[in-house]
């Protein structure tokens, strides 16, 4: 007997099917399916052949394969007793809770002990599912592996597309190919990691940004991830993604995936990044939170870094406030006794050195200015030399002697006396002073991968959120190295990197919005010369690739030259007088023949008015530019597009181009088949073109 189950979400649809009460397959996940489609047809359709080489029965890739049964892929379940005998189950269907937007399977293994659920639910956001696995046993056993469902990949997507880094360097796409070796990718530093973005986009060659089908993967957990993509001696094809392995210690009964967010789009990867920008949006932030204006942000590390003092903290203040900064961040080394990177981590107390009269003196002066102000803390870490440490050397995560990063250690979160100091300390410092936000580092890797760790970070910020709600608080880890919809669902705001490199932002900021809105991702515009990289740019270039996103300054003010101020001032008061509509764009990536160009297009909600960003990454092939295709426009609307920094014109440019002299009234038909045709400019600049629907 064939049981079947059909979703339908947006434009897709989902069908599921199992034979004699075995585990479900997802036989079919793309395109909507007519109503009227013969689910047991289409099951009986999929069956492929047996021949030689093969053992009688095809095992199903099904939601959860497992050993036991001569599957020959990998398997999404890996456990042992207590005797350290593995366990291979073989699971029968116990119960269905179906309906349109959810699917819940439930199965256990009478002789094992185990039951094995299954969910499948629609997000609110159109074309996005939610999958989760759990798993419970009458007895304790050690979990090696769990995958959350596993769902096929068409066997005509040729392309695999996954993201990795360093620090500095986050977000870089990495593409390869099916082949008779699996792609496993094993992210074990106990945090999302700069190295391994725990998503994976599946596609034919001829997708792009704008045209084509693919197929996204996100996990969203920010404790280390494993993922597997492996095509099968019979040329199937199956993704899992799961917690790292290992990382769930000890003998335990009770086992969760963090939830797996799917994607399928045939408008190419922008497709993708409308529905993932959304899903972060309206459903993993406060409700409210996309219709206040993100306020642009001053951080005062890259100006003074350990060097505090109140009088120069006040003048950033007032110089900040002058630019148009409307929050004030006191980084790293206003606690203990920190006047480097070697002490005082968990020592969660004024410095009263520094700040003789406590904290209350520079807010006062940041308020004046009208500023909000915000406080960083490391909460996760401790250094040896702390009072911290002193009175609690049991409380690290790791055996004493472990290897060192940056001179700190890792406090063991799941320990509840840790989360209780961390509370208090934290808790009794936003009920001191008027803090609107925290910036909450995490600035080195675990000893090792740990998910208890990580269910404790959330419980914390969970906690901190509860009762502070009106606190924002931005994940950084060395910058990009936790980001993800786990932690999203505690935090605000990413730091995309710890590059201010305006250069560098712009290729991670390219590659991350296939995930995050500008609502979340913070951009600020550096010193001149940068601290990472060396180089120096115009403030041109640094401000306009920081306002495609949360815009923010990080250097100090004092080095610029009145016509650098004039020039931040104006792309500033520009975001401010846009970052509404903004807030809620989408943002869309361009396609173009021109290597030497990175744009994106950001779209009103209403699709009433656009900006197109059109960085220039590097000198082109050819001696101008190409025309610029635009995407997503009402073919049948005319559109007045106008270049709205042409003072950044070069004498090089010598030709008539007309957007240099004039607005022009273009078709949406002729702006997506032909494109914008656009000045000449050197490399490290940006055109900045606007739209307004006529």
């Amino acid at each position: 007997m064939i049981q079947t189950w059909r979703l339908d979400h947006g434009q897709q649809s989902m069908v599921l099917a199992a034979s004699e009460q075995g585990m479900a397959t997802v036989i079919y996940w793309g395109k909507h399916l007519p109503v009227d489609t013969c689910l047991a047809t289409l099951a009986a359709a999929q069956q492929r052949d047996v021949t030689g080489g093969m053992i009688d029965v095809l095992e199903p890739v099904s939601l959860c394969p497992v050993e036991g049964n001569a599957y020959a892929g990998q398997p999404a379940l890996l456990a042992t007793n207590e005797q350290g005998q593995a366990l291979m189950p073989r699971f029968v269907l116990a119960s269905v809770e179906h309906d349109q937007a959810s699917l819940m399977l439930t199965y256990t293994d009478q002789q094992l002990g185990l039951r094995y659920v299954a969910h499948i639910r629609a997000c609110a956001t159109l074309d996005v599912w939610r999958l989760s696995a759990c798993l419970d046993a009458q007895q304790p056993i050690q979990l090696h592996w769990l995958a959350a469902p596993v769902l096929p990949a068409a066997d005509y997507m040729s392309r695999i597309q996954e993201y990795g880094g360093r620090w500095v360097g986050e977000f870089q796409q990495h593409e390869s190919t099916w082949g008779p070796s699996a792609l496993v990718r094993e992210n074990r530093t106990g945090r999302s990691g700069h190295e391994h973005f725990p998503a994976l986009l599946v596609s034919t060659d001829k997708t792009s940004h704008v045209e084509g089908e693919v197929y996204a993967w996100h996990y969203g957990w920010s404790g280390g991830h494993k993922m597997i993509a492996e095509q099968l001696p019979d040329g199937r094809r199956q993704v899992q993604f799961g917690h790292v392995c290992g990382s769930q210690r000890g003998l335990q009964q009770h086992f969760q995936t963090a939830d797996l967010y799917v994607a399928y789009s045939a408008q190419g990867i922008n497709g993708i990044s409308v529905a993932m920008q959304k899903l972060v949006r309206n459903e993993l932030l406060p409700s409210d939170f996309a219709s206040q204006p993100r306020p642009v942000h001053y951080n005062c590390w890259e100006a003074i870094y350990f060097d505090h003092s109140l009088e120069k903290l006040c003048a950033l203040a007032k110089q900040a406030s002058a630019l148009g900064a409307e929050r004030f961040v006191l980084d790293d080394g206003w606690f203990g006794k920190r006047n480097d990177d070697t002490s005082s981590l968990g020592d969660w107390y004024v410095d009263t050195e520094k700040y003789a009269d406590g904290l209350q003196p520079l807010i006062d002066e940041v308020q004046a200015q009208g500023m909000s102000f915000g406080l960083w803390f490391e909460p996760e870490m401790v250094n040896e030399n702390s009072q911290l440490f002193g009175a609690h050397p049991d409380w690290v995560l790791g055996y004493a002697e472990q290897t060192r990063g940056r001179q700190q250690l890792i406090l063991n979160m799941a320990l509840p006396e840790v989360q209780t100091y961390l509370y208090d300390r934290i808790s009794d410092l936003l009920s001191t002073y008027d803090i609107t936000y925290i910036k909450w580092d995490h600035n080195r890797v675990l000893p090792h991968a740990d998910a208890a760790q990580t269910m404790a970070l959330y419980a914390l910020l969970s906690r901190l959120r509860k009762a502070f709600a009106h606190v924002e608080i931005e994940s950084c880890a060395s910058g990009g190295g936790r980001i993800d919809f786990g932690i999203l669902q505690h935090t605000q705001r990413v730091w995309l990197s710890d590059s201010n490199d305006a250069l560098e932002r712009l290729r991670i900021q390219n590659q991350s919005a296939t995930f995050l809105p500008l609502l979340v991702a913070g951009s600020h515009v550096g010193p001149r010369h940068c601290h990472t990289s060396g180089r120096v740019h115009s403030m041109a270039f640094r401000a306009w690739v920081a306002a495609q996103r949360h815009m923010g300054m990080e250097m100090d003010p004092s080095e610029l030259t009145d016509e650098e101020s004039q020039q931040l001032k104006t792309v500033i008061s520009w975001w401010k007088s846009n970052r509404m509509w903004l807030q809620k764009a989408d943002i869309l990536r361009l396609d173009t023949a021109d290597q030497a160009i990175l744009a994106e297009q950001q779209l009103a909600a209403d699709g009433a008015q656009f900006v197109v960003f059109v960085g220039l990454v590097d000198t082109s092939q050819q001696i101008v530019p190409r025309p610029l295709r635009l995407t997503a426009l009402d073919a049948h609307s005319n559109y007045q597009i106008n270049l709205l920094n042409k003072y950044e014109l070069v004498g090089n440019s010598r030709g008539t181009t007309a957007l240099k002299q004039q607005s022009l009234i273009l078709s949406g038909a002729y702006l997506m088949s032909y494109g914008i045709t656009l000045p000449w400019q050197f490399p490290n600049a940006m055109w900045v073109v606007e739209g307004t629907k006529q």
